[in-house]
């Protein structure tokens, strides 16, 4: 087995069998520490957009009411396979974390409200479930792929954002890394480029699909100023950067984009200029 494989092997075992060895992560020898897994939390992050809306049993449900506790903010439906597959785990962590953490499940379902309530039931859920409406989903950024969890720390900010299905390991060593318990991982932050809120695709140096190797520094800023300038013409409504990076499949912005690059490539300003450094953008977690 490699250093890292037994790291990691060594790492989910101190998570899920005996919690207490976390805390002795801070003796270990730096060359350790340096193949420890990393998590990732946006620098500066925005505040989370608040909602007011009524649960399942009918009771208001605020993001407020949770403020300093780490809030797991999930969109999930029931039709969605990845989404049942984590529900045990968010159980679990509810259950064991319920003094500094709070699970709020927003269900996207078109199925009326009984058909998530008897489904909820049936699978234990101690968390409480609102319907997620369309002016939330929204404002957190249009979440087009379930499940998506946000990450929200105990100032009522977004750090993170998971699409997809992960591995639990990480959702616990997050929530412990933000109420300030031992965990056996390294912190790191990034500026948020738009991964987390589409608003801030304008910060982006970089964007998925788009090359830009053949412009000089120059070139690339201004590619990036008409990306965030001019709008997609897919039906998303979004700025082509925000396409983008919400849509890696999008023909349209992906072709519009490449348009841009190559107009700007031959528009005569010198390749040979000094290049910007490349701000390293940010990675997701390892599930």
């Amino acid at each position: 087995m490699s250093r890292n494989s037994l790291t990691r092997a060594l790492f989910i075992f101190a998570v899920f069998i005996c919690p207490s060895v976390i805390a002795s992560f801070s003796t270990l020898p730096v060359a350790a520490q340096d193949n420890a897994p990393i998590l990732r939390f946006v620098r500066d992050p925005d505040p989370a957009p608040a909602f007011e809306l009524k649960d399942l049993d009918g009771k208001p449900l605020k993001l407020d009411a949770y403020r300093g506790k780490v809030i797991l903010l999930n969109f999930w439906a029931t039709w969605c396979g990845p989404c049942r597959a984590e529900i045990p785990s968010l159980i679990e962590l509810q259950k064991h974390y319920k003094n500094h953490l709070q699970v709020i499940g927003l269900a996207v379902d078109e199925e009326d409200e009984s058909f998530v309530r008897k489904f909820a039931d049936s699978e234990g859920i101690n968390y409480p479930i609102a319907m997620g409406t369309d002016n939330v989903r929204i404002a957190y950024g249009g979440v087009g792929a379930l499940p998506t969890v946000f990450v929200i720390d105990t100032q009522g900010r977004i750090v993170q954002k998971h699409v997809g299905l992960f591995d639990p390991v990480l959702y616990e060593t997050e929530v412990r890394a933000l109420v300030d318990l031992p965990v056996a991982a390294r912190i790191e932050t990034f500026q948020d480029q738009g991964e987390i809120f589409l608003k801030n695709a304008d910060r982006a140096t970089a964007l998925p699909g788009v090359d830009f190797t053949k412009l000089s520094a120059l070139q690339r800023a201004a590619a990036l100023h008409k990306f965030n300038a001019e709008d997609c013409t897919c039906g998303c409504k979004f700025t082509l950067a925000q396409c983008r990076i919400y849509d890696h499949a999008c023909q349209t912005s992906q072709q519009r984009t490449a348009a841009i690059v190559k107009e700007l490539a031959s528009a005569g300003v010198s390749k040979n200029e000094p290049a910007a450094p490349d701000s390293a953008a940010p990675s997701s977690p390892n599930p």
